[in-house]
């Protein structure tokens, strides 16, 4: 069964976690698409006076997105906080996220994201306060604790609850850890017998198998995937296809790589431009083709590419070798 939060019943339990730089508008649509249950905006930080910017508006957008729209918000004054979401609300977030779990340093020397994991007293002030401020699901990422001496994911999580969260997900390393390490998937499991709100597993998913056997050992309600979707879009039906049916999907063929990563750059150029566009494209396109035959040799010649149909073509052509290649062989 998908979970729900508040109002909302995800079509699929696996769903998309907010990394900034990545899981912008272009990457949301293509992830909804291809079977994610839902998708969460990059993280947006709750100093208001910031929106202006062009990285800060373009994160904004949220116009013909799929329902439910979730923005993630980070900071650590809870009236900030509570300013931001409402805010957020007003330009058609239907979900708020407030994130806990960043391991960055450049949010954590601010005190925000997992720094916050720390301070018990303002995580409470924090979450009552956005909860207040707004009348839509509001849900918080976390991370087992600050540091494995300080794990107390699990008094965050009965917090949360206390405070009126909807849903929660976590991922299963502390900030201390950052992404290395053994995922603790059994604080995972504590957590979620702990409270009887939706809990999602978050951490090195990387295959339908994975997630099955992590859904099973946690009694998580969903998980949500982050870097495993870089380059690699699908990953959401192949799951999602394994939960309901037992069975693995077939790789995509080359052929409607070549489509997907095709409806990317379209997706992209538009929604930045040409200049910014062409940039944010070659992390993407490099994401695709890091596993696939001569990928390094193509993202040399692609990374210096500057205009749109430049990189269409190239991706165009690179692909083309690739079916080419696959029919000769078959």
């Amino acid at each position: 069964m998908s979970p729900r939060i508040g109002p909302y019943t995800l079509k699929s339990p696996v769903i998309l976690a907010p990394m900034a730089g990545v899981t912008d508008q272009p990457f949301r649509l293509l992830c909804m698409r291809l079977g994610a249950g839902m998708v969460v905006a990059e993280m947006l930080t709750c100093d208001t006076s910031l929106w202006q910017s062009r990285k800060s508006s373009l994160r904004l957008i949220h116009q013909d997105e799929p329902e439910p729209r979730s923005v993630q918000i980070a900071g650590n004054d809870p009236d900030q906080m509570a300013e931001a979401a409402r805010l957020c609300v007003e330009r058609g977030a239907q979900i708020v996220d407030i994130n806990m779990g960043c391991p960055a340093k450049k949010v954590c020397k601010k005190a925000a994201g997992s720094a916050l994991l720390k301070d018990e007293v303002l995580v409470r002030s924090i979450l009552k306060a956005v909860v207040a401020a707004v009348d839509v699901p509001v849900t918080l990422k976390i991370r087992t604790g600050w540091s494995p001496d300080q794990r107390n994911g699990l008094t965050i999580a009965r917090i949360a609850e206390d405070t009126g969260i909807q849903a929660l997900a976590v991922h299963g390393r502390t900030r201390a850890c950052g992404f290395k390490g053994k995922v603790e998937y059994d604080t995972i499991a504590q957590i979620k017998e702990a409270v009887s709100i939706p809990v999602f597993a978050n951490g090195d998913i990387t295959t339908p198998l994975q997630a099955v056997q992590i859904l099973r050992s946690t009694g998580a309600d969903g998980i949500m995937i982050g870097r495993a979707a870089q380059g690699n879009p699908w990953i959401f039906r192949e799951i999602a296809h394994f939960l309901e049916s037992g069975e693995t999907l077939p790789a995509p063929a080359y052929s409607e790589m070549q489509e997907i990563s095709v409806e990317h750059l379209h997706r992209l150029h538009d929604f930045y431009g040409e200049h910014l566009g062409v940039r944010i494209a070659r992390k993407h396109l490099g994401w695709y083709v890091q596993h696939l035959p001569l990928g390094a040799q193509f993202r040399s010649r692609f990374n210096t590419l500057e205009t749109p149909a430049d990189q269409l073509a190239s991706a165009q052509d690179y692909f083309e070798q690739l079916i080419e290649g696959e029919v000769m062989a078959a």
